[in-house]
């Protein structure tokens, strides 16, 4: 049978479904019967209540259900003989007007749009690579071992130096009054590595326990503490107690002690170096990909489904809700997320969507068994237990399916990059791992 198909603006659609009433009232006395067998009612035997008790109280909410069945399954096979491909759910009215015998629908829906991507190689794309230098993998040695140090009191003649644990009173006043957080006590603080502000960790160097100190500070512009930013305090800083820091030595004992199997220093940078260019390459691929998505967003023409950003826009608020929940956010479900603040980012991730499903259907580029496997492996290598990781990923199917979208996307940026107008830049180590 035809369907007509009324195009009312861009994507969007109206079918009008006709059910006759005789097969909707027949199912309806059919599930009442059958709901008759088992409902209860006062002063009936189960099983024996009157079909007029039975149709009076659960009569409206079973054609409701008859009707949402009935208009669903026909709203299915009208899409599917017109070959339509829905995109949402559809909005149905009922009709005032219907044959006789008849319920009549309108069903509004919008279709997935043509997706048309232009010439890949007129895209100019920036194609980044790190390499993990000798300097990389002493700083991350020296890292570990900040994290295996240990402290011990300094005597009382000596000051406070570079790397030196202190632990302080403080006191600051900003034109004589105090300031919220401008007072501590028993306040504990590494020298040199950034804990405090530049002018407060220079002022406590070379001060002995017991000694008391005042000095001018001036808070940045840009301090994350509104209330005093820009401002000038003065501070009173008493010194409690000294603690220089000891560091192991990088030997073979000092390897085995980070459960490397030769026990070799050797053998420790080696895993320092994989472990680096396991990192690295996860964060050149993200790199990478979004420089992809980014060109493959601007050679693509096509209209986007309201039905899918509102789709994207409701999952975008809930996440963020939860976010905010899991870090302790009070009333974090009541809190005001307008949506207009996620619009853009629920636009581009329904944009990209769509491009790269054209993509990936038109030019065979789906996740093959052994890409989803290598993928897992590789992920599962920077945990103790590689075996057991790769278990709990493989027996979860939103786990996997997780997997599969980044092999698509992976796939998806080979094939854009074989194509387009590439520019290889190398990019310092640090800057790879500084970047977000």
């Amino acid at each position: 049978m035809a369907v007509n198909v009324e195009t009312l603006e861009k994507l969007e659609r109206r079918i009008t479904l006709t059910l006759p009433a005789s097969t909707i009232n027949g199912e309806v006395e059919t599930r009442l019967k059958k709901l008759a067998r088992t409902v209860k009612a006062d002063g009936f035997r189960p099983g024996k209540v009157p079909m007029s008790v039975v149709a009076q109280r659960y009569g409206y909410s079973v054609q409701y259900e008859v009707v949402n069945d009935r208009v669903g399954q026909a709203f299915a096979e009208a899409t599917n003989e017109a070959k339509l491909r829905v995109a949402g759910a559809p909005r149905i009215t009922q009709k005032d007007e219907a044959p006789e015998g008849a319920l009549a629908f309108d069903a509004t829906f919008e279709v997935y749009p043509e997706v048309k991507i232009g010439d890949l190689a007129a895209a100019e794309i920036e194609r980044v690579s790190t390499e993990v230098t000798e300097a990389a993998i002493d700083r991350t040695v020296e890292i570990l071992r900040k994290q295996r140090r240990t402290f011990a009191q300094r005597p009382a003649a000596e000051g406070a130096e570079e790397g030196d644990r202190v632990t302080i009173d403080f006191d600051g006043k900003i034109d004589g009054e105090p300031f919220a957080g401008g007072k501590a006590e028993a306040f504990q603080f590494l020298i040199g590595e950034g804990q405090m502000l530049e002018q407060f960790d220079k002022a406590v160097r070379g001060m002995k326990v017991g000694e008391s100190k005042t000095f001018p500070l001036q808070f940045p512009a840009d301090y994350h503490g509104q209330d005093v930013a820009g401002k000038e305090a003065d501070f009173l800083v008493t010194m409690k107690k000294i603690e220089r820091q000891d560091l192991p030595a990088v030997d073979d004992a000092f390897a085995k002690s980070l459960g490397i199997a030769d026990g070799t220093v050797e053998a420790l940078r080696a895993d320092v170096k994989k472990n680096l260019e396991r990192e690295v390459k996860f964060r050149v691929q993200a790199r990478n990909k979004a420089a992809v998505m980014d060109a493959l967003s601007k050679a693509a023409e096509l209209d986007l489904p309201n039905a899918l950003i509102a789709s994207e826009l409701q999952r975008l608020v809930e996440q963020a809700r939860a976010d905010l929940k899991q870090r302790g956010v009070k009333d974090a479900e009541s809190v005001d997320l307008p949506e207009d603040i996620f619009k853009p980012q629920a636009e581009r991730r329904v944009r990209l969507g769509l491009v790269v499903s054209e993509l990936v259907r038109g030019n065979n580029l789906q996740a093959k068994p052994e890409q989803l496997q290598a993928h897992i492996e590789e992920m599962s290598q920077s945990y103790e237990k590689p075996a057991e990781v790769m278990r709990w990923y493989l027996s979860d199917r939103q786990r996997m399916a997780e997997v599969e979208a980044v092999v698509i996307e992976n796939n998806v940026t080979a094939f854009v990059l074989a194509q387009a107008k590439v520019t290889d830049k190398v990019l310092p180590f640090d800057e790879l791992m500084a970047s977000q």
